[in-house]
């Protein structure tokens, strides 16, 4: 028993002359080190910089056109205005318009709409849910049907950090 309790402190003064000489810094700098793609290529977390009305703005391109966001974790979906839905290709008057929303204007009715291809700062998101609002929203959302597929998005004071 005497040998196993020695061995248990040694393991403990190793640990902590690590701690004191900085050989943390090393494990913590490994654990920022870019993420490795399927390739092999980096995949360097995108960062989102918090504007002068203290909101998160991205534009992002969804199949293939520009997109100006508002970044909203708390909408369920990414939301669509008109106008950005004629940006992707869709005919607005053709949608079917069956699902109340809640917005801050007040109820509004929505269309459900698929966007095969969704990229924000080079994180692109395949197969994402939206809705194209009819009225009452003056910017596109990007919600937590984009948001939720991230491996991870932090917000910062000044920073919104999205990684694939």
């Amino acid at each position: 028993m005497v040998g196993a309790s020695m061995f248990r402190y040694a393991a403990v003064a190793a640990a902590g002359a690590l701690l004191a000489f900085g050989g943390l810094q090393v494990v913590h700098a490994a654990a920022e080190a870019p993420l490795r793609g399927p390739q092999g290529s980096a995949t360097e977390p995108a960062r989102l910089i918090k504007t002068a009305d203290g909101h998160f703005w991205a534009d992002g391109t969804a199949d293939g056109a520009t997109v100006h966001f508002l970044v909203d974790t708390g909408a369920s979906s990414v939301f669509l205005t008109p106008d950005d839905a004629r940006r992707l290709g869709l005919d607005p008057s053709n949608l079917i318009y069956n699902q109340t929303v809640r917005t801050v204007g007040g109820d509004s009715l929505a269309a459900s709409v698929k966007i095969d291809s969704l990229s924000v700062a080079g994180v692109r998101v395949p197969d994402v849910d939206a809705l194209v609002i009819g009225r009452g929203l003056p910017a596109s959302l990007l919600g937590m049907s984009y948001l939720g597929r991230l491996s991870r998005f932090e917000a910062t004071p000044s920073t919104l950090v999205l990684n694939r």
